[in-house]
């Protein structure tokens, strides 16, 4: 059974690395980064809400797709709405697809510090501009609700799993993932072993 992947989490908290490196390990899972899809939209960079509502729905496209033809998608998405996460879940559904949700959470100040300091190092130039953006957009007011809506996910998706991500420990937090992601897929195993 394939599986929809989704790693959510505060901005600059590290889903998209992670989600490279699980990719770079796993040959044949899509890697479905949606802001990198915003990115292809013209204009994303002074309509970064419209390019977004113009990105789902392509990213939706994408998942069904690949989850069809029986392949795993990652997604590293900021989710802090139940309907857009319920969006992405319906695709699994609807596909045959296990729906695995894991949170990556650091406290309210330091995902905010990080979210603040990415882009100072990062191979991947645009998020200087999103920092901009969410900078014109209220900074680390916009950030803490932004982590607070994170904070009510956890409550209500209760299958959701919280894995702690630590500033630096990349490898330590791709680690926690992947257990995490190997744990549900021996679940599923022993499931359908016992089923018959």
């Amino acid at each position: 059974m394939p599986r929809f992947i989704h790693l959510n989490g505060p901005p600059g908290i590290g889903k998209s690395t992670l989600a490279r490196l699980y990719v770079g390990d796993h040959p044949g899972v899509l890697n479905l980064d949606i802001d990198q899809v915003r990115g292809m939209i013209g204009g994303w960079q002074d309509r970064f809400e419209e390019t977004g509502e113009i990105a789902r729905p392509i990213a939706l496209g994408m998942a069904r797709t690949h989850l069809s033809e029986g392949r795993d998608v990652v997604m590293p998405q900021y989710l802090g709405r139940l309907s857009e996460i319920d969006r992405f879940e319906a695709v699994a559904v609807d596909t045959g697809a296990a729906f695995v949700e894991i949170l990556l959470m650091d406290t309210k100040e330091r995902s905010i510090q990080r979210f603040s300091s990415r882009g100072d190092d990062d191979e991947l130039a645009w998020h200087r501009q999103v920092r901009d953006i969410v900078d014109r957009a209220g900074g680390a007011v916009l950030l803490g609700d932004m982590y607070d809506q994170l904070v009510e996910v956890i409550r209500t998706r209760t299958n959701a799993v919280v894995v702690p991500s630590v500033a630096g420990a990349v490898r330590q937090t791709y680690e926690a993932v992947a257990a995490v992601l190997d744990d549900e897929s021996g679940a599923r195993a022993g499931g359908a072993a016992g089923s018959n």
